[in-house]
């Protein structure tokens, strides 16, 4: 039955474009060019670069956006920054994946602002590319 589900899933994606949005079991998912992934309010994209590089892009993104309150929780394969960027509570989480990938989720507003998030991960991406 799940196996059934997640081809349904797969095919819908697939011929609906660069560009889609759907609600499973609840949760509204979603893709953007193939590369973020919008579930739950949190957009998600997997950066080819290690986790230290990616979590101090973060960091810098999160200064550069005149983030207040900031919260940062860093273990060896995972962190959180959290902060109030523009009036709005923002929460980035950096998740290790394997060698060389790193996972980011950005959260922002109270019901996820993915225009707002969206540009906090462009930001961060630009970080990366010049260290």
């Amino acid at each position: 039955m799940k196996f059934k589900i997640l081809s349904w899933f797969a095919v819908v994606m697939l011929l609906s474009g660069c560009n889609s949005a759907m609600v499973v079991n609840g949760k509204v998912m979603g893709i953007s060019s193939g590369k973020l992934i919008y579930q739950d309010g949190y957009l998600t994209t997997q950066y080819h670069a290690d986790i230290e590089q990616v979590w101090n892009a973060c960091k810098k993104t999160v200064t550069e956006l005149k983030g207040r309150d900031i919260e940062r929780e860093r273990k060896i394969s995972s962190g959180s920054l959290r902060a109030v960027i523009s009036d709005e509570k923002v929460t980035i989480l950096v998740e290790y994946v394997e060698k060389g990938v790193t996972t980011v989720s950005v959260f922002s507003g109270l019901t996820g602002n993915n225009i707002a998030s969206k540009l906090i991960q462009d930001k961060i991406a630009s970080h990366i590319a010049k260290p």
